[in-house]
């Protein structure tokens, strides 16, 4: 990762940000600000239920909505089939509606066809609603790289009435995404290493505080949001986890950076028996990798062990379905110090010897942790 090499700072956002219940009815007054005709991207099995709903907040001008089912994988083939069915609609806008990997294929058509787009998520699982990036994978499921784009979502749209009926395991999941956002930015802030904002950037003090005000929210409201959305009602707490796995932690990393929980994450994606868990479980047991990779004090690795315990994230390697045999591991090791990777942006030099050792140690002070405990 490039190192800064001036003092200017930068920094990205989202153009609008808005949460709150019952949002997505009001979808047809945010599109009509850029034009009539609208094409809608959504995940396929919310085609039914959310695509009816928004036919129906539309009433006579729902004839200027186009609808295709989002195919599952954020491919560059899908960006390019959707980009082309799009381009037949002459749409004034795009919007993507569903997960992380449906939105981000919206922003790479928005951006291939330079048009606006909304961000609508229906789950707080990932950061992904609010950065101006796309996440690339293969159709097997692997993370290969990532998309730049020159402009972040012109909205974020999050309707918390839709988020706190998404199954539970979506918003813990995005709440293990959101706990790498403090630790990976300061061990940015160490290195020096530029943002995702381009150019060079150094990041602002802003974005360090939004970083951390994502994992004191975490630590304070994670367990007591996640015992409310398992009886389907939205609270305080709710609310508040919600804007930490979306806004904060999305703008906290574009605006700061990734390193070594992520770059555990994306070598994971390459074991296939993790395919069935979600980003924010992977990068949950990579954070943890990251605080032994940097020998942080024993309460502090205590402190993230016991809230992600207390939430239901994996901590270790059979919680991912991951047999510890060398071959398996160093497979992981491999992708995660992948070279001009973002562990490159850990403040000292990273091997797959490294990520190793540390996967191995971390399986092995979890499970020590977790026996003494009882658990």
């Amino acid at each position: 990762m490039p190192h800064v090499k001036s003092t200017t700072r930068g920094f990205a956002s989202p153009g609008k940000y808005i949460q709150g219940p019952g949002e997505m009815n009001r979808l047809k007054e945010y599109t009509s600000m850029y034009g009539e005709k609208v094409f809608i991207l959504i995940d396929r099995y919310l085609s039914d239920s959310i695509g009816k709903q928004i036919r129906a907040s539309y009433g006579k001008d729902s004839d200027n909505l186009y609808f295709d089912n989002f195919n599952g994988e954020s491919t560059l083939k899908e960006i390019d089939r959707v980009t082309e069915l799009a381009k037949q609609d002459k749409p004034n806008i795009i919007v993507g509606i569903g997960g992380g990997k449906t939105l981000d294929t919206a922003k790479a058509v928005a951006a291939n066809l330079s048009l606006p787009v909304i961000s609508a998520p229906t789950a707080a699982s990932t950061d992904a609603p609010t950065s101006g990036l796309s996440v690339i994978y293969t159709e097997e499921g692997e993370q290969t790289h990532c998309i730049f784009h020159k402009s972040n979502p012109d909205i974020v749209l999050v309707d918390t009435e839709i988020i706190v009926k998404a199954p539970v395991r979506f918003l813990v999941s995005g709440m293990g995404d959101a706990l790498s956002t403090y630790f990976e930015a300061r061990a940015n802030a160490e290195s020096d290493t530029a943002n995702y904002v381009g150019k060079g950037y150094k990041r602002c003090k802003a974005a360090m505080a939004i970083a951390e005000m994502c994992y004191d929210i975490l630590l304070e409201d994670g367990l007591a949001a996640k015992l409310a959305a398992e009886r389907g009602v939205c609270t305080e707490a709710v609310e508040n986890v919600i804007e930490a796995n979306t806004l904060l932690s999305g703008v906290g990393f574009e605006n700061t950076g990734c390193a070594g929980g992520h770059a555990v994450n994306e070598g994971l994606t390459v074991l296939e028996e993790t395919h069935c868990f979600y980003h924010g479980e992977k990068v949950a047991f990579g954070t943890i990798c990251q605080l032994i990779l940097e020998n942080r004090p024993k309460a502090e690795i205590e402190e993230v062990i016991d809230f992600c315990l207390s939430v239901g994230l994996p901590t270790t390697l059979k919680d991912l379905h991951v047999e510890p045999t060398y071959e398996k591991v160093m497979a992981v090791a491999k992708r995660a110090a992948i070279e001009g990777g973002i562990a490159h942006a850990e403040p000292f030099n990273v091997t797959p010897e490294l990520f190793y050792n540390c996967i191995l140690a971390t399986d092995a002070y979890v499970r020590n942790y977790k026996m003494q405990k009882g658990i």
